[in-house]
């Protein structure tokens, strides 16, 4: 087995292992090494003092004492990974405790009076840690901040911000050239070499809550019957100095995170929402690429450029929507003089995305949660996010334009960032093949060849069912994550052999990175001396916005279940429709409407005792054989919630 390869010091002791210890809320963990195999379980009883993250040292016991994985013991802690906690104070006369949250689950760091720094019962706050904890005492630490008072709006989702150590805020140092910059107007000598385009019918078109516009189109349809597709992105890069405070910054962040009604901008707003943002009537700097399409959705020519714009219109999803969905008139008047224009790109688009279905690119429709919070920061409502014609509209026009970018300059033999997906793994695609099974779906071709065709055809297959939103679902979490990286390795979700991301360079930094790139190019100071620097930039670039990435997607995640799970708090007792999206040895997962998920404890099945059959993805009874599986219809009522550890429970109601 892999464990009688680690290295021992003598052959009469058990190996000692190294390895970053990931601790569960419930007090448990679990060692994650280097070597290949599986993680090494640890008791609460025998972290001896080791927090989340830290690095360890474990001695692993003897084989036959294991459960279901291997078994050990942390004998010491090589290195602390927590300096600091965050969560929520609580305290009596003589000391305190501060619970954590988010990423530092599990350590109540002790908080003694004289430490309080004015914090109050409730507060969320951050407690640097003045003592480790061991095997007889929890760790000690004094209050630094109070992020929000106790009912502050917010709070809880600025609290789960910094646990991630996410700052909405900038350091000042960012924020005075940020300022400097936004000062600046357009100057001629800024214009010359650009294309000017201030007269072309150009509109923005983002979700009404938007204030930062990175991205602009226009649509015409040319003498002989091909369409031209302009798409102009706002250029950041000429107003965020390459290795400036507002660099460094943004390449640390890597990212803007979106947080319900609230955001963690990669930039400060004086750029995002202002001289950087194509905000309708006035002129801005932009990067653009035109593409000639034919009918048939073939691009035929394009031209990537240096230009400035002035946006005709700002429109919104569901306004542009309710034109094209149900011919609007009262909208059709109102925008008419763009009214043409976005007609053309209606067709267009609907050319676009029929070209992507026929070359196999997956389309995962299924539904997402749009969370309603009120002025106190109260979840409202749960519903599912709208995704209407003008949202895929200006997606198939992003997609092209990201594609046609990745290919030119992967041409050039310059540094490139591209978006990569990889193929999934064969023993994925063989879970998922037997998956399918149970549904009565076959999937087309072998296992380590797989076309996203074949794929594209089980999501058809599943559309309109009840399944439809967990074989969606089960098929995403079988693929491999994308990622940036500075070789061209292909997108397979997209079926393409050319990807990148150019297209929002106010919120992602490879995009960014990418347009110095490309204006280099367009400017002729590519110099050897120049490539090097670029190569080495990039692949930085690369590697830490996809762990920024991986960041961003957790914490979002956790935020939405934390206010799902405060939403459900208010509805105790109450009725549901849903479909089982999970089966597991000790629960079934239920999945309402809204794509809120909870669990029915099989414990609490007090009708019979029910064995889990993990190939057939479903539960048994043993004396009635009555049976639960993925994809079926329950009626549950809603019994309890544990708003801080996001669980959601349910109970059947048909027993």
């Amino acid at each position: 087995m892999w464990y009688n390869n680690i290295h021992m010091k003598k052959k009469s002791k058990r190996p000692e292992i190294t390895g970053t210890l990931s601790k569960h809320r419930k007090g448990f963990g679990f060692v994650i090494t280097e070597e290949e195999g599986e993680d090494i379980y640890i008791s609460a009883r025998s972290l001896h003092g080791a927090m989340d993250g830290d690095l360890v040292l474990v001695d692993l016991i003897p084989p036959p004492l294991w459960g279901s994985s291997p078994e050990g013991i942390i004998i010491k802690v090589l290195k602390r990974s927590t300096t600091e906690v965050v969560g929520t104070f609580e305290k009596s006369k003589k000391f305190g405790f501060v619970v954590p949250e988010g990423k530092n689950k599990g350590e109540d760091v002790f908080i003694r009076k004289k430490d309080f720094s004015g914090a109050q019962r409730g507060d969320k706050v951050i407690a640097q840690i003045t003592r480790y904890p061991d095997k007889n005492n929890s760790a000690e630490g004094k209050i630094t901040e109070i992020i929000s008072r106790s009912g502050q709006p917010g709070g809880d989702i600025k609290s789960l911000m910094r646990s991630y150590g996410l700052r909405e805020t900038f350091p000042s140092r960012v924020n005075a050239e940020a300022k400097a910059v936004s000062k600046r107007g357009i100057t001629e000598e800024e214009l010359a070499g650009r294309r000017d385009l201030r007269d072309k019918t150009i509109i923005t078109i983002d979700g009404a809550d938007s204030k930062d516009f990175d991205d602009a189109v226009s649509a015409e349809l040319l003498p002989g019957g091909n369409y031209l597709l302009g798409v102009h992105i706002a250029d950041v890069s000429h107003y965020v100095d390459e290795g400036g405070y507002l660099d460094q910054e943004a390449l640390k962040r890597g990212n803007s995170v979106y947080l319900l009604d609230q955001v963690v901008p990669m930039l400060p707003k004086k750029l995002s929402n202002g001289i950087c943002s194509l905000n309708p009537d006035e002129d801005r700097l932009t990067l653009s690429v035109d593409m000639e399409i034919t009918p048939q959705g073939e691009v035929v020519g394009h031209d990537i450029y240096e230009s400035v714009i002035h946006s005709k219109a700002r429109m919104v999803y569901s306004d542009v929507s309710d034109m094209l969905e149900h011919n609007d008139i009262g909208l059709l008047k109102q925008y008419r003089d763009v009214a043409e224009d976005i007609l053309i790109m209606d067709r267009l688009a609907k050319i676009l995305r029929e070209k992507r279905q026929q070359r196999g690119s997956l389309d995962f429709d299924f539904d997402e949660a749009y969370i309603s919070l009120d002025e106190w920061g109260i979840p409202t409502s749960v519903d599912i996010a709208e995704r209407r014609t003008a949202n895929r509209l200006i997606e198939e026009f992003m997609l092209l334009a990201n594609q046609t970018v990745a290919e030119h300059f992967f041409w050039m033999e310059v540094p490139f960032i591209y978006r990569i997906h990889e193929a999934p793994a064969v023993s994925k695609m063989e879970e998922l093949r037997t998956f399918l099974r149970g549904f009565g779906i076959t999937m087309k071709g072998a296992s380590d060849g797989i076309h996203p065709k074949a794929l594209n055809s089980i999501l058809q297959q599943a559309a309109g069912e009840s399944y439809e939103n967990i074989i969606s679902t089960v098929m995403l979490r079988s693929m491999q994550k994308a990622f940036y990286g500075t070789e061209c390795e292909g997108h397979f979700g997209l079926a393409l052999r050319f990807y990148c991301h150019f297209t929002s360079p106010i919120r992602r930094y490879p995009d960014l990175m990418i347009h110095r790139i490309i204006k280099s190019c367009l400017q002729g100071n590519l110099s050897e001396k120049r490539m090097k620097g670029f190569k080495k930039k990039a692949a930085e670039a690369a590697e830490i916005s996809s762990m920024t990435e991986r960041q961003a997607a957790e914490l979002e995640r956790d935020v939405e279940k934390m206010k799902k799970a405060e939403y459900m708090s208010y509805h105790i007792g109450e009725e549901y429709d849903g479909v089982i999206s999970g089966v597991t040895n000790y629960g079934i997962y239920v999945q309402l409407e809204n794509t809120i998920e909870g669990m029915i404890r099989l414990d609490s099945l007090w009708d019979d005792y029910y064995i889990y059959e993990e190939e057939q993805y479903r539960v048994i009874g043993e004396r009635t054989h009555r049976v639960y599986m993925l994809g079926q219809k329950v009626h549950v009522v809603l019994d309890s919630v544990n708003i801080e550890n996001r669980e959601i429970n349910f109970a059947l109601e048909e027993l």
